[in-house]
């Protein structure tokens, strides 16, 4: 690269991995660079958190804050505390490697700390939606950039209070042709899995592709950001069943990818969902952040743990929780945490069901429960998952051309989890017949957008709703669209439904659609103020967003 600074015009820095410098400098060896980040993560009324990757071990500095990078696989990073702040307040900052200035950028505003108040009910503002593609042409302009150039002409007050990406932040299965070639010049695509990533080297490679977008990246300095994983974020179907689990086990090549898929996720996107307060009780990032030396086999160890089902649970748990003034946002792991084995067959396990029952509970007007998979789906799709599922316990011929079925049609979503999804329900309805404003499920996964006002067999107090964002930036081949739109129809539905309730109970909730299906690039915002809410749907139209829904909910 020679002495010169390369990068995008807005922001100095292009995809691969480049430094982050202030204007007119050249690179210096010995300096440490900013490869990825800031990440604003945690944001309460008094501190922050901040995430960054850096290109060699050094000192992190954001806002008098201090801290040194951690080592992993060769790699290196820091999750910088910051504390002592005040509530209700903005503070622009910057992030310093060993002294020097890394950030920010050129001709973007200053990235800024923006705390919550203490007292009050202020309008709390919320962005939400799920698969996002690295930049590729043939998909459109990203909904997450459209937002950060409005971001970057508005005044702060009209910025957004958090962000929340509901799943598939990378593709691990389906890689762009640039990380396939790269990925050819470690090893041979002809042996399988082929172009789909092996090992965390390969997932660090997908995160810099995805979040080294400009646009993106000053977005996401400077929002505070929630996130949860999907199935693409390992492989499409992932944890689908305990035979597709038993399939990919007989592989050479999937411990070590799910081992990586988890370290990563583990680095790059779960602790920044943790607050300081868990973070200090979290033994795993004590341990890592306390080490001398690089913590691979550290967490390597960690991953292999955390993937194996034990006693109807497992090692870990993802799911988490976050304050927003009167708002609480409660997420869901709908992917690791699925009990599969025994004949067990249930979302999460009971032991981690328990802690979201428990966590529902509190001083609130809002409960948004994110859940990457959408827990009501159009009704045909609904019933005829819990068909499949209960099909697929049959002996025989039947079970296995129900698995076939359930794999190769994607039918594992909440309905095809029938006894969880009724927990929910029950958990739903539960906090809906106290004085909770509103309860909104935030999902994504499916391509498509819509919003479903949610009935109970008697009334409730709350204002109930699933709400539906996806994709980000992505792509949907133009023979699915109609099938959106038909699985909506209540007649198709009510032939599913007879044949369901041959099998099984009734379901105890029921929904009708109000908003959607929308297609398309998009983002989803929450807006509460008080104990009104409302979602606004906005869609990608060249490179700006555009309105094209408002629901209120209630």
């Amino acid at each position: 690269m020679g002495d010169t600074l390369l990068g995008h015009p807005d922001i100095g820095q292009t995809g691969g991995g480049n430094r982050v410098l202030p204007p007119g400098d050249v690179f210096d060896e010995a300096m440490p660079g900013l490869l990825l980040g800031p990440l604003l993560r945690h944001v309460d009324s008094r501190s922050a958190t901040v995430w960054v990757e850096t290109d060699a071990p050094c000192t992190v500095a954001v806002a008098g804050a201090r801290t040194r990078t951690f080592t992993a696989g060769g790699h290196h990073y820091a999750l910088v505390v910051v504390t002592g702040l005040e509530p209700g307040t903005s503070t622009p900052y910057e992030v310093e490697l060993d002294g020097e200035t890394v950030w920010p950028p050129p001709d973007f505003p200053p990235s800024r700390i923006r705390t919550f108040p203490e007292e009050g009910d202020p309008e709390f503002v919320m962005l939400f939606g799920s698969c996002r593609k690295p930049i590729d042409p043939g998909l459109g302009f990203d909904a997450l950039a459209a937002y950060a150039k409005r971001m970057r002409d508005q005044d702060e007050k009209d910025w957004p209070d958090a962000l929340m990406l509901l799943g598939d932040q990378v593709y691990a299965d389906e890689t762009t042709d640039a990380t396939k070639k790269w990925i050819s010049e470690r090893r041979s695509l002809d042996k399988p899995p082929g172009g789909e990533v092996i090992d965390f080297e390969e997932y660090t490679h997908l995160y810099h592709e995805s979040w080294d977008e400009p646009l993106a990246r000053w977005l996401m300095s400077t929002v505070p950001t929630s996130m949860i994983f999907d199935d693409h974020d390992v492989r499409d179907d992932w944890n689908t069943s305990q035979t597709w689990r038993d399939e990919m086990a007989r592989t050479d090549w999937w411990d070590e990818r799910e081992r990586g898929a988890l370290v990563s996720y583990w680095i790059y996107q779960h602790i920044g969902n943790l607050s300081p307060a868990d973070l200090d009780q979290d033994e795993v990032y004590q341990r890592v952040v306390k080490a001398e030396g690089d913590v691979g086999e550290l967490l390597h160890e960690f991953a292999e743990r955390a993937r194996q089902e034990v006693n109807g649970s497992k090692g870990t748990r993802w799911s988490y929780r976050r304050d927003f003034g009167n708002v609480r946002l409660l997420v869901i792991d709908t992917r690791s945490g699925r009990i599969l084995s025994g004949g067990a067959r249930s979302m999460v396990g009971d032991g981690e069901f328990e802690w979201i029952e428990e966590n529902a509970t509190g001083d609130f007007d809002h409960l948004l429960i994110g859940s990457s998979l959408p827990w009501l789906m159009p009704h045909a799709i609904s019933y005829l998952q819990t068909l499949n599922e209960v099909a697929c316990r049959q002996p025989g011929w039947r079970g296995r051309l129900g698995e076939k079925l359930r794999q190769s049609g994607d039918l594992e979503h909440w309905p095809s989890f029938r006894a969880s999804s009724d927990r929910l329900a029950k958990l739903v309805r539960r906090i809906a017949d106290t004085d909770t404003a509103t309860v909104s499920v935030l999902s994504g996964d499916v391509h498509h957008g819509y919003a479903a006002k949610v009935t109970f067999p008697t009334p409730v107090r709350a204002a109930v709703y699933q709400l539906v964002c996806s994709p980000v930036h992505n792509m949907l081949p133009w023979y699915v669209k109609p099938f959106f739109f038909l699985s909506w129809r209540r007649s198709l539905a009510a032939v599913l439904r007879r044949r369901m309730l041959r099998k099984v109970d009734p379901l105890p909730v029921d929904w009708e659609k109000v908003g959607g299906p929308w297609l398309g690039n998009m983002v989803a915002t929450l807006r509460a103020s008080g104990r009104d809410a409302e979602m606004l749907m906005e869609r990608v139209e060249g490179e700006e967003l555009k309105r094209i829904a408002t629901v209120p909910l209630k």
